[in-house]
């Protein structure tokens, strides 16, 4: 019997998510593509910083006056997110919420929740027992947008093998990742000029994610800065124009690239720490890659 394929699109985590699943059966197909929406449907509810019943605001609400307990899947995700700000000295840190806020990139607080500088504390998030968490400092909120998506797109994985599906591939605006035996080319864009390409790879049993500019979907073209920003200097980050990251799982490359667009090239030691690569894009248009990436590419 021939193998079907099939392919769906749906809106969720503010962009389109699209599914390429191949299996011997298309009511398998079907099924398992719907588990792999419904769990990237989890995940958004789980931690949007916008939905004021998701763990996250539940956490910037009353986590810094008692321990607040969350999913299984926030727990683990900020648990990774603590453990890259210890490895990456600082640069990345989910506690930038206020400074996207200020920026207007995220819904601004409440006047009664701005009380300062979100970093009152050296180590502003404790994480304890039975998924709890506690945020120290009153003024410490936190956004897992340079993260969760990443995440999503590795629990709609796990759910296509779970389903039986032979190969796939799960695209959420660029973070992407994919499994099985086919290889899959991706295109990768300029950041100075999404109308143009720089370049493309093929993929297999790994995952890749990109940053720069925020994008007019419609157009194709820059309409902002970065939304990353240095936590250090409180500003945007401005060493690269843009960057792409292939890592072994989509939350690993989402989050790298927030580090290698402050970092650049010094974040070549880090990223070999998680068998990732990276190809960056200077303001001035050259291109460099990290040693990671020619190896994975190799591979």
């Amino acid at each position: 019997m021939a193998s079907a394929e099939i392919r769906r699109a749906r809106p969720l985590l503010g962009t389109f998510v699209e599914i390429a699943a191949v299996g011997a059966e298309r009511p398998a197909l079907e099924a398992a593509a719907e588990a792999a929406f419904a769990a990237i449907a989890s995940v958004q509810r789980l931690m949007s910083f916008h939905d004021p019943a998701s763990d996250v605001s539940r956490l910037n609400r009353t986590a810094a006056t008692r321990p607040v307990r969350v999913d299984a899947w926030t727990f683990e995700v900020i648990a990774a997110a603590v453990d890259l700000t210890r490895r990456s000295h600082g640069t990345f840190d989910i506690t930038v919420a206020p400074l996207l806020q200020d920026a207007g990139l995220l819904p601004p607080a409440a006047d009664a929740d701005r009380v300062g500088d979100a970093r009152m504390a050296d180590d502003p998030i404790e994480m304890l027992a039975d998924n709890r968490i506690r945020l120290r400092g009153a003024g410490t909120r936190i956004d897992l947008g340079g993260i969760a998506k990443g995440f999503a797109v590795d629990r709609a994985i796990a759910a296509l093998r779970a389903g039986g599906v032979s190969a796939a591939l799960v695209n959420a605006g660029g973070d992407l990742a994919a499994f099985g035996p086919r290889a899959w080319p991706v295109h990768i864009r300029d950041p100075r000029d999404p109308r143009e390409m720089i370049g493309a790879i093929e993929i297999r049993d790994e995952a890749l994610a990109s940053s720069g500019g925020s994008l007019d979907p419609i157009a194709l073209t820059v309409v902002a800065s970065t939304a990353v920003f240095d936590p250090r200097t409180r500003a945007p980050a401005a060493t690269i124009a843009g960057a792409t990251v292939r890592a072994p799982s989509a939350m690993l490359a989402d989050a790298l690239t927030k580090i290698v667009m402050i970092d650049g090239e010094a974040a070549a030691g880090l990223l070999a720490q998680f068998a990732a690569g990276a190809l960056l894009v200077r303001p001035d248009g050259e291109i460099r890659i990290t040693p990671s990436w020619q190896a994975a590419c190799a591979a």
